[in-house]
């Protein structure tokens, strides 16, 4: 007897996102993150980086976007894209950390590319999936611009709220990727420029002795017009210092 094969319905065999191995070290990752990560990643550890899986493989678009290094240094940018990415930063932009660091708000990175190729022709596009450690999320992403290769850098974030804290972090790993990216287009290579850091804060910035509300005291960095944020408030009388003092034990460069 010729056995017939039934057919099952469609939505019975759509496929979907499931574990295959162990599972993640926090149960409420996996149930809070895994299920939403944006672009449809699974978030994964560096150890566990096989035990998430697609069953449906990328579509080719996909698969082109991901891998393709397509374009890269074929040539150079219009004239008029290089300069605006090229361009001196406007000093007022220029944001101190209370450690040291400058930077530039990650806002402003999107607003240069923006004028430099035109919202809709430049993309941030996603190298893999997230990996998790116990405090830190990154992920690798690749920056084309007018649908050619520009750089590729893995951004990361700190988060200290797994339960409540793994999106924003998401968006952090994002926007950390995006600037190192732009390195390689010249935006904003002031910042890594010890001789411009130097100058810079020896003109606008000093050190002066800030309070937490616990009590605690700690030097800190800001802008002479700034004032700290909180939790942070300036100590009365207290003694400031210029960068030019105090600028070589600092730590001005981490994590760019």
């Amino acid at each position: 007897m010729q056995r017939t094969l039934l057919r099952m319905p469609s939505i019975l065999t759509r496929q979907v996102l499931k574990p295959v191995g162990m599972r993640l070290p926090a149960a409420y990752i996996q149930s809070r993150f895994l299920a939403t990560s944006e672009e449809g990643h699974a978030l994964q550890t560096p150890a566990q980086s096989s035990t998430f899986q697609l069953d449906e493989p990328p579509t080719d678009a996909t698969t082109s976007l991901t891998a393709s290094f397509a374009g890269a240094s074929t040539e150079a940018f219009p004239r008029e894209a290089a300069e605006i990415l090229m361009a001196p930063i406007d000093e007022i932009d220029i944001e101190i950390k209370p450690d040291g660091l400058l930077y530039l708000p990650e806002i402003k990175y999107r607003r240069i590319l923006n004028r430099a190729f035109g919202p809709g022709a430049w993309a941030l596009v996603p190298r893999g999936p997230h990996t998790v450690s116990a405090k830190t999320l990154s992920r690798e992403y690749a920056l084309f611009c007018l649908g050619r290769f520009a750089s590729v850098a893995r951004g990361e974030q700190d988060f200290f709220d797994a339960e409540n804290g793994l999106a924003t972090a998401s968006e952090g790993v994002k926007s950390n990727a995006m600037l190192r990216c732009c390195k390689d287009l010249g935006v904003a290579s002031e910042l890594w420029d010890p001789t411009f850091i130097r100058d810079f804060k020896a003109r606008n910035c000093v050190q002066v002795w800030g309070v937490s509300n616990s009590g605690m005291k700690k030097l800190l960095w800001r802008r002479n017009d700034r004032t700290l944020d909180a939790p942070w408030k300036e100590s009365d009388g207290s003694a400031a210092s210029t960068a030019s003092s105090s600028y070589s034990s600092n730590k001005y460069t981490k994590k760019y």
